[in-house]
């Protein structure tokens, strides 16, 4: 079995197990405890970055391994996450580990209604309060955008394509109002269609190694320039 299929078919069962113990545990809170904790032992790196995000953020480690080592960057996606989850995470898996930079990719799965429907406009908010969070905590956040999506393999129908770009104008927008890095990966990645081609991300939704590999350039480039300001 590909690797591509093998990881897409441990992230439905996941979707699944997460579905199942919801009312246990429905932020995943448990996930980073015991990591979190080893990392709040060890020494301040001021250079931290944590990763904030879904199943995109999560796969990063997984194909690209090599990208992090070296690098003091964590990575805090869970697969299938929304943005309500993340926010009630946010504490204990970015604050807590007192980071340099967050960098928050997160809104696709908010599209997709995995944890109910969800407005544009909520989206934006629950990031937006992570910003905040960030910044009243001397946390630099990113603001990435959201990737590209025509539609959703597992709940057709729901016109990402159309959704995202306007997603995306508002997050550019409290950016710009909050005077922090905008993360653009949409403009790099998409097609004519505002989709990820088969290239970038083989399901159109979760990239592959060259998918990531363009991600990385932006990110490091992002990191540096916020570093610098």
């Amino acid at each position: 079995m590909a690797k591509s299929t093998k990881y897409i078919l441990s992230l439905f069962i996941c979707f699944i197990s997460c579905n199942i113990s919801y009312s246990q545990d429905w932020a995943n809170l448990k996930r980073f405890q015991e990591a979190n904790y080893s990392l709040m032992e060890t020494a301040k790196n001021k250079n931290r970055v944590v990763l904030m995000g879904n199943s995109i953020t999560e796969g990063w480690s997984i194909y690209r391994p090599e990208f992090f080592e070296g690098k003091s960057y964590i990575n805090r996606g869970i697969g299938g996450q929304t943005t309500p989850q993340m926010l009630l995470r946010f504490r204990q898996d970015v604050i807590d580990l007192k980071p340099a930079i967050v960098v928050i990719l997160a809104g696709t799965n908010d599209i997709a209604g995995n944890t109910g429907p969800m407005t544009l406009e909520q989206i934006r908010d629950n990031i937006l309060s992570m910003v905040e969070l960030a910044q009243s905590n001397n946390i630099i956040p990113i603001v990435a955008s959201v990737l590209p999506a025509f539609d959703y393999p597992w709940r057709p129908g729901l016109q990402p394509n159309i959704k995202i770009p306007k997603l995306n104008a508002m997050l550019f927008k409290i950016s710009n109002e909050k005077k922090i890095m905008y993360l653009d990966y949409f403009t790099a990645m998409a097609d004519e269609n505002n989709g990820l081609p088969k290239a970038l991300a083989s399901d159109g939704v979760h990239p592959t190694k060259e998918g990531y590999k363009i991600m990385e350039k932006l990110l490091e480039k992002a990191i540096s320039d916020s570093l610098k300001n």
